[in-house]
């Protein structure tokens, strides 16, 4: 798949681009300069046009271990491994040095480049646009990302490098494989497994992703609140085809103030409730506090299967006494995780990764786990049997069958009598009974009691008319 780089200093509207092409609010925007900061790549769209687009920070004039460097060695990176560039200037406020710098350092590298001038609609781009002929980058395209101007032009300049990347794949003889279809639930090219890293900020979330993809794909360092969108990789982890988010670190909502975290925050919970299996990093050092705590409940009420991962494991000290300490706060405090797998591992060092990859894929089986009719009625009559629901205000409360009705989280329906009368303790009683006995630990369970009404089949059935032998007797007793 041809893949296109969209390069340019900060607030020029890169990420507003990336969106119009990708035909979804993926990337955050906000007139504030610097918000992307992390590679972020998607299917594309123009015209009949397809390809990847990958949105990149913005181009700093730093080189230096400072966050700007990082940022700027990740954007030369996306331009050496893409098959083009985008080079995008702000045609309202003209060159500056650095887009002066930078289409040299285009220019040294050798990549094909495409020159635009974005933001030029109406007579307020028009010197601007005049100006971007000084980078000898060839014609500059006339776009407005915000407005949509521009976007014949653009397909116009794409078309010609999309065709000669497809001749060329077909030449090598690549094959491109789009995945299979299949019945099941099973991860597969076309269907990857879903996966969320969630957390509070600092706890080490792009750092493990890196390391469980193997490369430094996305941005990470000392500082807190790197990150700032859900990043989404597609990676085979251990022969498994999996998507991961990387999600920007929540804190309360009490210190969420600046429209820019609010945004991410609100990224980040919408990566939550697309994913199926939900990994809770926490710091070994500082773990369970009351933010793991809502984040997790989160991920389960959303109905997601919930893995807890403790990073920095490679710190810890008297790691036996730890552990214990740990499951047993866990059991405690997220007793409505009650057996959710809790892996302890090291961004750092890539310890224990192998038990997390099995832990998710755990989880997702279960998530996907359907119970047979039979066996669940079975099993209905024996804990009824063992523990009867109690008869409040002398109501006797009779449960006569129950069915799964879905998966993902899995959900069960019972039938019985009194519903609303059923008390809440009884409810936990049965989804605690549903988890131990048929192997779901940890997953959310859904269950929804029905009334069933009278149990006479005899009760709402169509009168018969009256026989003529029955009339004839009527008429002679009157």
């Amino acid at each position: 798949m041809f893949t296109l780089a969209i390069v340019g200093r900060p607030n020029v509207g890169k990420s507003t681009l990336f969106n119009r092409l990708v035909g979804k609010r993926l990337a955050l925007v906000d007139d504030q300069p610097g918000v992307t900061r992390d590679l972020r790549e998607a299917p594309a769209r123009l015209g009949d046009l397809r390809f990847t687009v990958v949105d990149t920070a913005g181009l700093e004039d730093a080189t230096d271990d400072s966050l700007q460097g990082r940022m700027r060695r990740l954007t030369e990176r996306a331009v050496d491994t893409t098959d083009a560039a985008l080079f995008l200037v702000d045609a309202r406020a003209g060159l500056t040095p650095v887009d002066r710098d930078f289409a040299e350092l285009l220019h040294r590298r050798g990549r094909t480049v495409l020159l635009a001038a974005n933001k030029a609609e109406g007579q307020a781009g028009e010197s601007g646009l005049i100006e971007a002929w000084e980078l000898g980058l060839g014609e500059p395209l006339r776009l407005s990302a915000e407005h949509g101007e521009g976007m014949a032009e653009l397909a116009a300049a794409l078309r010609p490098l999309i065709d000669g990347h497809v001749d060329d794949e077909a030449e090598a003889g690549v094959e491109i494989v789009e995945g299979e279809d299949v019945e099941d639930w099973r991860p597969t090219r076309k269907r990857p497994l879903q996966v969320a890293v969630v957390g509070r900020p600092n706890a080490g979330k792009s750092t493990l992703i890196n390391r469980i993809v193997g490369e430094d794909r996305l941005l990470t360092g000392p500082e807190a609140g790197i990150t700032r969108d859900s990043i989404a990789l597609n990676f085979d982890w251990d022969g498994v085809p999996m998507r991961l988010f990387d999600t920007a670190g929540m804190r309360r909502k009490a210190k969420v103030q600046e429209k820019l975290e609010k945004l991410s925050v609100s990224d980040g919970l919408r990566a939550v409730k697309f994913a199926e299996v939900v990994v809770v990093l926490l710091d070994a050092a500082i773990p369970f506090e009351s933010q793991d705590l809502r984040i997790a409940d989160l991920a389960s009420r959303e109905g997601r299967a919930v893995v807890v991962a403790v990073n920095k494991w490679d710190l810890e000290e008297d790691r036996q006494e730890k552990l214990a300490g740990l499951k047993e706060a866990f059991e405690r405090l997220l007793p409505q995780l009650r057996g959710a797998p809790l892996v302890t591992v090291s961004a750092k060092t890539g310890r224990g990764l192998d038990r997390l990859q099995r832990a998710v894929v755990k989880a997702h089986e279960v998530w996907n786990r359907r119970v047979p009719t039979a066996a669940l009625n079975r099993w209905l009559g024996d804990v009824v049997s063992a523990h009867p629901p109690p008869a409040p205000g002398g109501r006797r409360i009779k449960l006569r069958y129950m069915t799964q009705a879905k998966t993902r989280p899995p959900g069960f329906v019972a039938m019985c009598s009194h519903p609303d009368a059923v008390p809440e303790a009884y409810k936990r009683y049965l989804v605690n009974g549903l988890r131990e006995d048929f192997d779901m630990p940890g997953t959310p369970i859904r269950l929804y009691l029905r009334g069933q009404g009278d149990a006479n089949p005899w009760k709402n059935r169509k009168k018969a008319p009256p026989s003529k032998l029955r009339k004839h007797l009527e008429g002679r007793r009157d």
